[in-house]
């Protein structure tokens, strides 16, 4: 089968991601920071008949990332590294006047740093599947300005970039940084309390995902609704 990690897999986009996946017979390897969460949702998608290994832990942290790594070799192969772990810089979001460095900071540790880690990590077992392949969770505040979002937009636009630069040095991968549109997550809901505004569930998204998974184009960046879009 198959071996995918998946950062930040406890709830929305990275759960229902790691849903299909799991539907589809791949074993996962899965991770967040709240233990009760993550262990209920690899609960969850034991049902499929597949072998998940749930690590609870912070991206940040290299112990961590070599850990997620290690378990996916066990299950034999890291064929497809998504990483989806967030972080807002500020809860509700506020204006760059405002952002704490600290929260900055943060950001960037979650957003870009963990994950040009935990690909350096994987980059071994990555090459050697015949499908390696990375998919960075990026937004479209990494490509407009939009008031508050500055901190998280840089950040994302930063991970663009490392997602970019990545797979044009290593060809033989596919590395994807996929923009998955408004949807109703927790980090929406921090972000912007005051919106309650109707969003799609992530799992609309998934299949945008998927194709890409099916298809594999070349390297890039992708907009989930403008995927679905040409699938319609």
């Amino acid at each position: 089968m198959p071996v995918a990690i998946i950062t930040g897999a406890s709830k929305g986009l990275g759960r229902a991601l790691a849903e299909a996946l799991a539907a589809r017979g791949w074993d996962l390897v899965l991770d967040a920071r709240t233990e009760e969460v993550l262990k209920e949702t690899a609960a969850a998608l034991s049902v499929h008949g597949t072998r998940v290994e749930a690590l609870p832990g912070d991206v940040t942290d290299g112990g961590h990332r070599a850990a997620l790594v290690a378990a996916a070799w066990r299950l034999g192969a890291v064929d497809l590294l998504v990483h989806n772990a967030s972080a807002l810089g500020a809860e509700p979001l506020v204006r760059l006047e405002e952002l704490p460095l600290e929260g900055l900071r943060r950001a960037l540790e979650v957003n870009t740093v963990a994950a040009l880690g935990l690909a350096q990590e994987a980059l071994p077992l990555l090459r050697a599947s015949a499908a390696g392949t990375v998919i960075t969770v990026s937004s479209d505040a990494a490509a407009e300005a939009y008031e508050t979002w500055g901190g998280y937009g840089a950040s994302k636009a930063a991970l663009d970039h490392l997602a970019a630069v990545l797979g044009a040095e290593e060809p033989g991968l596919r590395v994807w940084a996929v923009d998955p549109g408004d949807m109703a997550t927790d980090l929406y809901a921090a972000a912007v309390p005051e919106d309650d505004g109707p969003r799609p569930e992530p799992g609309r998204v998934v299949p945008a995902f998927l194709w890409l998974l099916d298809e594999r184009p070349a390297s890039g960046r992708y907009g989930a609704p403008a995927l679905l879009e040409g699938r319609r």
